[in-house]
């Protein structure tokens, strides 16, 4: 996974630890979530697609935490996906870090 930062108005983190401050399991839930997303790309499928994560949603650590980064292009071109992604954050309460929210 890689440790880098994100743009918190571009994208939103979900952060592998529970509002009560759990840690997640399994201790690879961001690089499955991350996998399921990967077929939503900006181009055509391409061979070896399914081996890569798409530029839209990929694990990182941040904080020493596994998160997930999704950029909003997710839910401007595959809605579906990001609200399959929102949701399963929300029905494990994880901690999402939406720099949006925070403007209104």
């Amino acid at each position: 996974m890689a440790v880098m930062s994100f743009d918190t108005t571009q994208e939103i983190l979900i952060q592998g630890i529970t509002s009560t401050g759990r840690t997640f399991r399994p201790s690879n839930w961001a690089d499955r979530l991350a996998g399921v997303i990967s077929q939503f790309r900006p181009q055509d499928p391409m061979p070896g697609d399914h081996l890569t994560y798409s530029p839209w949603c990929f694990p990182m650590i941040y904080n020493n935490i596994n998160s997930v980064i999704v950029s909003r292009t997710l839910q401007e071109r595959f809605p579906h996906a990001w609200d399959y992604i929102y949701s399963f954050a929300r029905d494990n309460d994880l901690q999402i870090i939406d720099g949006t929210q925070s403007e209104k």
